[in-house]
């Protein structure tokens, strides 16, 4: 997930931040309101963790005016106000969940599982022909085998799979693997999709360049003949 941890506790925002990108995580951090409102503004977020207590702007004002964009970022309140209040207001501004600090970090890691689940449908199982993603064990089966993939890898085929049968932009795919600070260019991506491509090879399934706009990840036997060359570089 793209992830946006607005907090103005620098040690526990790095920190948390950290922790999210060892979990395969793609994470950026404000440490007030105003940018909070910026960040949303000009980048699509899966996920926004927000302390309430921000500077500037508070988080009850950027979930409302993140709500009234009819955005559809998830969102997970983190703070230390406990009073009931609180809780009513912030959720019926749309959060979607809301945690007491301090917290465990295995508590917090859950939720945002819960959040993933529910936004995705927890009893869905997105798969592409003989592909299935494993989201709980982080991890692509052909099968009942598992494929041999790096974490980018694996988050470029997933992403693709949760699509399946539709165009993703290059840039989407990016943004689920980097933050604003990566020293990455786009073309990166291609990298991956042409590793992804051998990986996937006999498997039944292609990622298809559509020139000038992304990838689509198809079952051969279900696709049409495609006159563009596949191994583009759009």
């Amino acid at each position: 997930m793209r992830i946006l941890i607005a907090e103005d506790d620098a040690e526990l925002a790095v920190g948390l931040a950290q922790s999210l990108r060892d979990g395969g995580h793609a994470v950026d951090w404000v440490g007030d309101g105003s940018a909070a409102d910026a960040a949303l503004r000009a980048t699509s977020f899966d996920l926004l963790i927000l302390d309430l207590a921000l500077p500037e702007i508070d988080g009850f004002e950027v979930l409302r005016r993140l709500q009234a964009r009819q955005g559809k970022t998830m969102v997970l309140i983190l703070s230390a106000e406990d009073e009931i209040d609180a809780r009513i207001r912030a959720l019926d501004l749309g959060a979607d969940d809301y945690l007491i600090k301090p917290f465990a970090l295995g508590e917090l890691e859950a939720r945002l599982r819960a959040l993933a689940r529910r936004a995705r449908g927890a009893g869905a199982s997105p798969q592409c022909g003989k592909l299935h993603l494993d989201r709980a064990g982080q991890r692509i089966l052909v099968g009942e085998r598992p494929l041999d993939l790096t974490r980018a890898e694996y988050m470029v085929l997933a992403a693709l799979i949760e699509r399946a049968g539709k165009v993703v932009p290059k840039a989407k795919l990016f943004d689920q693997l980097y933050d604003w600070e990566a020293d990455t260019e786009l073309s990166a991506i291609e990298v991956f999709v042409s590793r992804i491509r051998k990986k996937i090879d006999r498997t039944g399934v292609r990622i298809r360049t559509v020139r000038g706009l992304g990838y689509l990840l198809e079952s051969v036997a279900s696709a049409p003949e495609f006159e563009a060359e596949q191994d583009g570089t759009d």
